[in-house]
Order: C-alpha cells, then sequence, then structure tokens
C-alpha cells in the first residue's frame, strides 16, 4: 500500500493540511501589495519543480499613494479624491484571468482552493481591498463608501461642546440606615452633658476628696450644683442667691450643645441637604432632650442646702440646647447660606460688621484685664494664700477665678466704653469714678483701678472708637474684594471700589448690632453673690448697649468711609 512522504520541511505526513489552513489564515490577514511575477526556475534546494522569484515593488505601491499634510492645530479635513477605475478593472480582470489558471491548477494539484488563492496578489481574500482596489475607484459608492467620510463635516469638541452633552441621571448609591432623631438627639445630648459635667466635677471633687471636706457624694453634689451655675441657673444658698454665671463654662457648653447638632444632622442624613427644616427639627430634639436633663440635675441638687427651681432649670436648659443645638444643625445642613441670600445685602454686611467690632471690643476688654490681674500680681497671690486650703484648693480657687475671665473681659468692655460695671449697691467702677465697699477677696478683683484714670481715661476711651475703625476699613476691604461668578464665563475682575451706599449703610448697621451683642453679654456676666451688698454685680446691660451702638455707628462710618476714598484715590477716581 502506497504511504505519503513526509514533506521537506520536516513536517509529519498527515499534518499539512492543518498547518497549511493556518498559514493561509495567516497570509490572508496580512495587508496586499502589487506583485512582479518572474520567470520559473528550479528550486534552489535541490528538489524537483520549480518556484517563481517573486519581487515585491515596494517603492512604487507607495508612490501610488496620495499623501496629505494634516494640520493638527487647525483639524482641517482633506477629502480624498479617488483614482478612474480603469486601472482596477484591469486588475479585477487580470485576477479573474488568472481564477481560471488556478482552477486548472486545482484539478491537476487535487488543491483548487489554493491555488486559486495563490493567483490573486499576495494570496488576498475577495473580501480584502487592495491599493489597486482601493485606487480603482471602489471608495465611491463601494463598501467603503470612501465618499460619504470624504464629505463629513468636522466639530470642534471643545469645553462648551462638553457641557452640552446629554446627561444620564446615575443610580444614587446606597445609602447608610439612619438613625431615629430621638434616639440620635438623646445620645448627642448625653455625651454633651458628660463632656460639660465632668471637668466641674473633677475640680470640685479633688479639692473637697484631698482637703477633707466630704466624699466623692459631696463632691458630685457640688459638682453639680456648679454645673447648673454655668447655665445660668440661680442657686439658693444659706447667705443668699448665687447668680453670677461662670461664662467660660458657659461658652463651652454651648460649643459642646453645637456639635451634638453637628452629629444629629449627621446621624439622621440631612447632612448638606439646605433644609431649614431639618436644622430646626434637630435643634429643637437636643434643646427637649437637655431640658430633661436639666431638670433631672435640678432635682437631684435641690434639697440638700440648695434651692433649685426645677422649672426654671427646665426653662433655662431648653433655650441653651436649643440655641446650641441650632448653630451646629445649621452649620451641618448648610442652611446658612440659603438663609444669607434672603437678607438684603446691607443687612448682612452689617451684621457681620457689627458682631467683628464687639469681638474687637471684647478683645480689647480681655487684654486690658489680663494686664491689670498682671500688674496686680503679687496681692492676687496674697490673696490666694490667704485662704489656707493647701495647694490643691489654692488650685481650685485659681480655676474658679478663670472660669470667671470671660465675665472678667466684658466688665472691662464695659469699663473702656464709658458706663463701667458694679461691685455691689451703691457703687461704681468707671474711668471718671471709683467707689466700692468691701469687697470678698477673689484674686480677679486684685487688678482694680485705685481711682479715677484721669488724662490716661480719655486715651482709653479711644480704644473701642480704634476698634470700631477697625471693623469699618474691614468692611470696605471686603466688599472691594467680593467677586462674582458667571456660570460658564469663569472668575470676573473684582470691583475696584463698593459704592458710597452701601458702605455707609452697612456701616450705620453695625453700631446697633454691636451694641445688641455687647448689652447681652452685660447682663449675662452679671449677677449676685449672695444677698446684702453683693445683689448687684456686673454692668448695666442697657447703659452698655446704647453707647457701644451709637460708638460703633460712628466709628465703623468713618473708618469705612475712610477706606472708601482711600481706594478711590489709589484707583485713580
Amino acid at each position: 500500500m502506497p504511504t505519503t512522504p513526509d514533506p521537506a520541511d520536516g513536517r509529519r505526513a498527515g499534518s499539512e493540511d492543518r498547518l497549511a489552513a493556518a498559514e493561509a489564515a495567516h497570509l490572508a490577514a496580512r495587508d496586499t501589495v502589487p506583485l512582479d511575477i518572474r520567470t520559473p526556475a528550479p528550486r534552489r534546494d535541490g528538489s524537483a519543480g520549480v518556484e517563481f522569484d517573486l519581487l515585491v515593488d515596494v517603492s512604487s505601491a507607495a508612490a501610488t499613494r496620495d499623501t496629505v499634510r494634516l494640520d493638527p492645530a487647525t483639524r482641517d479635513t482633506v477629502p480624498l479624491r479617488p483614482h478612474g477605475g480603469a486601472a482596477g478593472d484591469a486588475t479585477r480582470s487580470k485576477g479573474s484571468g488568472s481564477d481560471g489558471a488556478g482552477s486548472d491548477g486545482a484539478g491537476s494539484d487535487g488543491a483548487g482552493s489554493d491555488g486559486a488563492e495563490a493567483d490573486r496578489p499576495g494570496g488576498a481574500r475577495p473580501d480584502t481591498a487592495g491599493p489597486d482596489d482601493l485606487e480603482g475607484g471602489d471608495l465611491e459608492g463601494g463598501d467603503l463608501e470612501g465618499g460619504d467620510l470624504a464629505r463629513r463635516d468636522t466639530v470642534r469638541v471643545d469645553a462648551a461642546m462638553l457641557a452640552r452633552r446629554d446627561t444620564v441621571r446615575l443610580p444614587a448609591p446606597p445609602r447608610r440606615p439612619r438613625a431615629p432623631l430621638p434616639v440620635a438627639a438623646g445620645f448627642a445630648t448625653l455625651w454633651a452633658a458628660l463632656l460639660t459635667y465632668l471637668p466641674v466635677a473633677a475640680v470640685i471633687g479633688l479639692a473637697r476628696t484631698f482637703e477633707g471636706a466630704g466624699g466623692l457624694a459631696g463632691a458630685a453634689h457640688a459638682g453639680l450644683a456648679g454645673w447648673l451655675l454655668g447655665h445660668g441657673v440661680p442657686l439658693g444658698t444659706p447667705i443668699g442667691p448665687l447668680a453670677l454665671t461662670p461664662m467660660l463654662l458657659t461658652a463651652f457648653v454651648i460649643w459642646r450643645l453645637s456639635r451634638a447638632g453637628l452629629h444629629v444632622t449627621r446621624a439622621v442624613g440631612t447632612r448638606r441637604t439646605g433644609s431649614t427644616r431639618a436644622a430646626l427639627m434637630a435643634a429643637g430634639a437636643v434643646g427637649a432632650a437637655y431640658a430633661l436633663l436639666g431638670a433631672a440635675a435640678a432635682a437631684v441638687v435641690d434639697g440638700r442646702g440648695t434651692a433649685v427651681s426645677v422649672g426654671r432649670a427646665a426653662l433655662t436648659f431648653l433655650l441653651i440646647g436649643t440655641f446650641g443645638a441650632l448653630l451646629g444643625a445649621l452649620r451641618g445642613t448648610d442652611a446658612v447660606v440659603p438663609l444669607a441670600r434672603r437678607v438684603p445685602v446691607v443687612l448682612r454686611h452689617g451684621v457681620r460688621t457689627g458682631a467683628v467690632a464687639a469681638l474687637l471690643v471684647l478683645a480689647a476688654g480681655a487684654g486690658f484685664a489680663g494686664l491689670s490681674v498682671a500688674v496686680g500680681g503679687g496681692q492676687a497671690a496674697d490673696t490666694i494664700a490667704a485662704y489656707r486650703t493647701g495647694v490643691v484648693g489654692q488650685a481650685g480657687i485659681t480655676l474658679v477665678s478663670l472660669a470667671y475671665g470671660v465675665n472678667a473681659a466684658v466688665w472691662v468692655a464695659a469699663y473702656l466704653l464709658g458706663p463701667g460695671f458694679l461691685l455691689g449697691t451703691d457703687s461704681a467702677v468707671r474711668l471718671t469714678e471709683v467707689t466700692v465697699g468691701p469687697l470678698p477677696t477673689l484674686p480677679l478683683l486684685a487688678g482694680l483701678p485705685d481711682g479715677p484714670m484721669g488724662a490716661a481715661g480719655a486715651a482709653l476711651l479711644a480704644v473701642p472708637v480704634l476698634a470700631g475703625m477697625i471693623a469699618g476699613a474691614l468692611l470696605t476691604r471686603r466688599l472691594a474684594r467680593g467677586r462674582v461668578t458667571a456660570p460658564g464665563r469663569g472668575e470676573l475682575p473684582p470691583p475696584t471700589a463698593p459704592g458710597w451706599p452701601l458702605v455707609i449703610g452697612s456701616a450705620l448697621v453695625a453700631g446697633p448690632v454691636a451694641g445688641l451683642l455687647l448689652g447681652v453679654l452685660s447682663e449675662l456676666s452679671g449677677g449676685s453673690l449672695g444677698g446684702g451688698r453683693l445683689a448687684q454685680i456686673g454692668p448695666v446691660s442697657w447703659q452698655v448697649g446704647l453707647v457701644a451702638a451709637g460708638v460703633v455707628a460712628v466709628s465703623a462710618t468713618l473708618g469705612a468711609s475712610a477706606a472708601r476714598a482711600w481706594r478711590s484715590t489709589t484707583d485713580g477716581r
């Protein structure tokens, strides 16, 4: 039985069909170029048969292609010009003629398909377009539709075009489970109460424990009473009502309540929603929970040598809790910006300027208060040593004096404004008069002036005026640097100088705002230290507010006008 010999390339017999098919597919995928078929010659390896020298004229093939220089900057389009179809027709007719030869070859070799592929230039498949096909006019109305491609318009893609693209609403990511409002408010309020109560209880507890004045139960009771006093709840004592609120503790309480309001908005899922209603609900929930805690604390403290009104404590805690939580809730929901946009521009800038002026006056008061205590440091040290309570007791007295440091800053601010403050009935401490009676031995009172300031008092009266002028200058600077952003146009250049009506109007509004703030702080900083002469301590709120409103209104207007005129001069107007 005859056997098929192995091919000359070393492959085993019977594997040529599979390998030949893979090779034919590889050849068909390659680009086709015109071939120059020469005369057959004997095989170089000495085997039987002949071979063709196939010379590829690459240079001539590349030379027939049209070249177009493209400018990336202008993105111009150049239509492709198809050549006449004569060459293509000739090539196709030539290929068809060779197909017949290939068919004949196929009858003799037994592989007609292979012969047909060999007759085409480069073994190209019928659906493969070579250079001759592209040049022969197949671009016009053919499979590649080159005419349509050449006539297409170009579109410059820029930011404006991208902005006009259609948008698709994407599905929102899964939200975290929200906590119920009562649960979130309860936990946040309880945490705020613990953080504000524990420092007071720790200071008083250490003093009472190390000095042998009571155990932990007595320290906890005294700390709870001091915590109530820090909220402005008066305490009834055997020597009279104690109603002088340590404002540093009050500021700490309001800060922690604002954090509680912020945490509640996060827990219930209303953060950055811009909802005023959500902020009010969170603040109301925190205020209600805080009122319950205040009533419970008053019920515990009442009856053990200290009289506390439960109703008064609940109402005070409700107001403080709601106010503090509202500050944080408005910040958490980002509802401040929508509310501010509803306020007229003059009023909005006036409120801000008035707040800045009030803070500057308070800063001046704090600085002069610290300077006075430092000057009278020897007297303050003697006052602390007179208690003979040991190191821990003296540290407790020092901490109590620091808790009333904010009160002292408000009192000195009232002193700089002119009305001054009281240290008991029939007393007055102001620049032009100092009338006091017997005073309690407190280190904070060591810096009191010995008498009227005289000529130096006039210089001190200029401090609030200077604060108001600085606030007015900052108002003009803020208005001049205000920028307007237009959609799609970027940031516009800022105005060189604001208008006079806006400057004057905002400065005049700043006066009543500053007077209201300083008057409220004066009212909160005062109180009583028992009965008798010390029943009235602190500034008279309405006097401070009235004087502060006038001083700030005039000085802020002067400062703002001077800054506005200076800007007009520098701008060449």
